[in-house]
């Protein structure tokens, strides 16, 4: 770490209509300095950085780099500069290729991409195959195209925000190889992370954000992670806690020998499976990002149906299902929480009474054809109430919400909806440690009261917490059922590696 600082922030301000998402912000960063920025969602991390990477214009206060003062009239000047960031919603073109997005910022041709992307994945552990269709690829996949995306352009600052939400476990300590290289060769890092094991592993210092404003700056190592928490939150975080359930007696859903080959050619497929939920209980489904968990959460909530070559059958609350659509499994009483919030989970241009409206529809929002509009934003404002969801209220726009709480919105819409049977796919991505607590809890008390949750996460900490029983979905395969209370995290981990080879008896053991 150099003592002048490279980045220099001095009194940033950001204001949005009568919201301050930033007030009066300083930070310096200096030369190969890993320094990590902290606080819940909404606290203003995204404003922060955005400034930093000059998509927002900051309302007051000065940026200097290198000495210099700068004015950033968007991301190419802060490119220009030798600033790189890597955004928590990715920003990639769906229908066109691994190599052909990456070389889109890059001056180089495709083809010569291609073999940079071959070259850098594995020896980053970011490995990708450069001619997949992004539509095609997995949360984790993407990100893992635009942290190479970002490397490639050799930067002097990288912004990383929640780099590692949707890796995979094993991807993890080789990102931070490459963070901690880096670092070493001069290059400064910015990483925001509502992880805060990882902060206290990886970074040397941490700044603490709250509601727009600093509030302490910290060396992690020093600080443990209940007191990082509670500097960040203001309070002490309670871990989710779960009541006894009494199980159904039958199950309220249940797939059957279900095969059902991807449309995309670079992406797994399923093969062979057998799932049971009883109401009253939360299975979760456990994995490396891209083996499959997409595809099946489509297949469960009706968004892709068995084709011709396909095979099983998928029943829902007694009734066969296999053939039927999202809006007739909902009206079953099914919710789905995606993992993807902007565009399937919610539409970003549409404000949150709408959003509501796309699939609370049923719960007396519309009267012979015509929209309830009162009904609408009462129904909006007790999602926004019950999640806490910090945004001016169901005027806002699913866009103007920060991460964290777009997905509280979310969430809270399913559950308001009264559902039978959940499927959570990555409920708490990019959520902080007490938003994603919240979320958790939440799913906890609902299967007390008698619903089926199934919970796919990439978070294995979030499906020990609450899960009753768990899956490893391995290259769109299935492992045994494994109990909560035999769930090892060496088992876990074989099953996650492929290790099929595992038996009852290990699971027992």
């Amino acid at each position: 770490m150099t003592a002048d600082p490279l980045l220099d922030l001095d009194g940033l301000s950001k204001r949005f209509g009568e919201t301050v998402a930033a007030d009066g912000l300083s930070l310096r960063v200096g030369r190969g300095e890993i320094h990590a920025i902290l606080g819940e969602n909404g606290a203003g991390k995204s404003t922060l950085v955005k400034m930093i990477y000059g998509v927002l214009a900051p309302d007051a206060g000065m940026i200097r780099w290198k000495g210099e003062r700068v004015d950033l009239k968007g991301p190419a000047d802060a490119r220009a500069l030798g600033i790189g960031m890597v955004f928590q919603h990715f920003s990639l073109f769906e229908t066109l290729t691994v190599a052909e997005n990456i070389a889109l910022a890059s001056a180089e041709s495709v083809e010569k991409v291609r073999k940079q992307i071959v070259e850098i994945g594995p020896r980053f552990g970011l490995t990708i195959e450069p001619d997949a269709l992004v539509h095609g690829l997995s949360m984790g996949e993407r990100q893992r195209v635009e942290i190479v995306r970002a490397l490639l352009q050799e930067p002097e600052l990288i912004i990383l925000d929640e780099p590692t939400s949707v890796l995979p476990p094993v991807a993890i300590a080789p990102l931070f190889e490459t963070i901690r290289k880096l670092a070493e060769s001069g290059c400064a890092v910015l990483f925001i992370s509502h992880k805060l094991a990882e902060i206290r592993e990886l970074c040397h210092r941490a700044t603490i954000m709250r509601r727009g404003k600093n509030v302490a700056t910290v060396d992690p190592t020093e600080e443990s992670e209940a007191s990082l928490a509670q500097l960040m939150i203001g309070r002490e975080i309670p871990h989710p806690t779960r009541e006894a359930a009494t199980l159904s007696a039958e199950p309220v859903l249940s797939v059957q020998d279900l095969s059902m080959a991807s449309d995309d050619p670079f992406a797994v497929s399923l093969a062979d499976i057998d799932l049971e939920l009883r109401g009253g209980e939360i299975v979760g489904i456990a994995g490396i990002s891209g083996n499959g968990q997409r595809l099946l959460a489509a297949a469960l909530t009706g968004e892709a149906l068995i084709g011709s070559g396909d095979g099983g059958r998928i029943e829902l609350l007694g009734q066969d299902v296999t053939d039927l659509g999202c809006a007739e499994r909902r009206a079953l009483g099914l919710a789905y929480v995606p993992e993807e919030r902007h565009g399937r989970g919610t539409v970003p241009e549409l404000d949150l009474a709408e959003n509501a409206l796309l699939t609370a529809h049923g719960k007396a929002l519309t009267d012979r054809g015509f929209v309830r509009r009162n009904a609408v934003r009462t129904f909006a404002e007790s999602c926004i109430r019950d999640m806490d969801v910090r945004c001016s209220g169901p005027d806002a726009e699913a866009r103007s919400l920060s991460g964290g709480n777009l997905q509280k919105f979310i969430i809270g819409r399913e559950l308001a909806l009264e559902p039978k049977v959940i499927v959570a796919a990555q409920p708490t991505w990019g959520v902080d440690v007490g938003a994603a607590q919240a979320i958790l809890q939440r799913l906890a008390d609902f299967r007390a009261s008698g619903v089926g949750i199934i919970l796919i996460s990439d978070e294995l900490d979030d499906l020990l917490d609450v899960s009753d029983r768990l899956h490893v979905l391995f290259r769109g395969r299935l492992s045994p059922s494994i109990a909560r209370a035999d769930a090892r995290i060496d088992l876990i981990g074989a099953y996650m590696a492929g290790e099929s080879a595992a038996s009852q008896n290990e699971i027992t053991a």
